[in-house]
């Protein structure tokens, strides 16, 4: 009786169809990615399901929203700080300079021009002396106490050491020209040197200064915020995206979620971009018809003033050193008016501006004043002294006084008027950015939160 054989692999086993290389399953399609997942070997394809991306979707328009709230209220903030600056800050401590600079000169001139009365002088001419002194250390006590530590200190050291020096020299030199004294003369021509020396240069080195760092806090104020915009267009870019990926996969066309974030979004790039613009108008307005006019006027009353006082000193100091009438003609030929002049600069700054028509007033009359200065030299050149002085102090139209005081006028009118504009126009871009800091960040919230309730509802469906 023959033994039963062992079977052999010569063929499949009953129902292991389409199982080749001994009995090996072969998985495909659907079924192996199952597999794959089960076992682990397909994790990487996880982001390739829609919770999965929908997850992904969803950290990054929070990533993006963060980034907007953070760098758009840094920007508004930033902006607004400049601004505030622009007004509450180094426009005070340039017009401060300024009034430093503009008191020192004019007080000069005038005790300059008090000298020539001989004796006592007008009480109109010592009182307009003692103001200037006056608001020359008010300002000078403002200005030091808003710079702090500022590089501006330095001058302000100077100014404050060295003005009651000057008073005191002044006071000297009037009590002498009282009693008659001839030391009179040289006490003032020293205080006249030591205003000119230290002074008016530390006065005007403050000028610019405080000018220079007006203008870098007015650049930072009108500076496109690029990095804000482009964040925020990323943000409302990611949610339009967003949307229309939904709109495909959930055949919802409309998302109340994301449709909010886009809507604060939106918000947030419009407000951004006008506030900026609008602010931006305004105090580039500020600038072209204020600040930049209130300089070149200022630059060209304080040349006016060392002038006159050229002319004032010519006539006191009689030893036959005509140094201060060349420096009179030297200041003449700087202020013109004409091409590269300072009048003529002032006028042109002043264009458009509230103080553009007493600018050009102002030169206008120079030249009835260089004709009058003429004559004073003329009279006193040829004897004439006493009828020198009545035309260099005269009350008359066509005295050398009168007439610079009518070109100092107009110039003080027209810093006055674009001053003022300045101010209010300055005023008007910071106020353009209140509020834009917690805008933006109030915006953020929204967007984010639009963003969560969004994606949120369409992940439950998959729970």
């Amino acid at each position: 009786m023959s033994q039963p054989q062992p079977r052999t692999n010569s063929g499949p086993p009953p129902g292991a169809r389409g199982r080749p290389n001994g009995g090996t399953r072969v998985l495909v399609g659907r079924e192996a990615g199952s597999a794959s997942l089960r076992t682990g070997t397909g994790s990487w394809l996880r982001g390739r399901t829609t919770p999965a991306k929908l997850r992904l979707m969803l950290a990054g328009l929070l990533a993006l929203t963060v980034a907007w709230g953070a760098v758009g209220a840094w920007s508004a903030a930033t902006h607004a700080s400049a601004a505030s600056s622009v007004v509450a800050t180094d426009e005070p401590l340039s017009l401060d300079a300024q009034r430093i600079y503009r008191s020192l000169s004019d007080a000069d001139a005038t005790q300059a021009a008090a000298f020539l009365y001989g004796g006592l002088e007008p009480f109109s001419v010592r009182d307009r002396y003692l103001a200037d002194i006056s608001q020359a250390a008010r300002n000078l006590e403002a200005a030091t106490a808003a710079a702090g530590t500022r590089a501006a200190s330095s001058r302000l050291t100077i100014l404050a050491a060295e003005l009651p020096v000057y008073s005191g020299l002044i006071e000297t030199a009037r009590a002498d020209n009282r009693i008659g004294y001839p030391l009179g003369a040289a006490y003032l021509r020293e205080a006249s040197g030591l205003m000119r020396a230290k002074l008016l240069p530390a006065a005007r080195d403050l000028y610019a200064q405080e000018n220079a760092q007006l203008a870098s806090a007015h650049r930072q104020a009108t500076a496109v915020p690029y990095p804000a915009l482009v964040v925020v267009l990323l943000a409302v870019l990611g949610l339009v995206f967003s949307q229309v990926w939904l709109a495909r996969r959930s055949r919802r066309l409309i998302n109340p979620g994301l449709l909010l974030g886009s809507a604060a979004g939106l918000t947030a790039l419009v407000w951004l971009a006008s506030a900026q613009i609008v602010a931006a108008s305004h105090l580039i307005s500020a600038k072209d018809l204020g600040s930049e006019p209130v300089q070149a006027l200022a630059t060209a009353e304080i040349a006016a003033l060392q002038a006159h006082a050229d002319e004032s000193l010519t006539l006191i100091d009689r030893s036959g050193d005509d140094s201060f009438q060349q420096d009179f003609l030297a200041l003449q030929a700087s202020l013109g008016p004409g091409r590269g002049t300072l009048l003529t600069a002032a006028a042109t700054a002043a264009s458009g501006s509230p103080g553009a028509q007493p600018a050009v007033a102002a030169a206008r009359g120079a030249h009835a004043w260089y004709a009058s200065h003429r004559e004073v030299r003329r009279l006193d050149d040829g004897g004439s002294y006493a009828a020198a002085v009545r035309r260099a102090i005269g009350p008359g139209a066509s005295d050398s006084g009168e007439l610079f005081g009518g070109l100092d006028g107009h110039l003080t009118a027209a810093i006055s008027a674009d001053q003022a504009f300045f101010r209010s126009a300055a005023t008007a871009g910071r106020s353009d950015l209140a509020g834009l800091e917690v805008g933006m960040i109030a915006l953020a919230l929204v967007m984010a939160a639009g963003c969560s309730w969004g994606i949120s509802r369409r992940l439950v469906e998959y729970r």
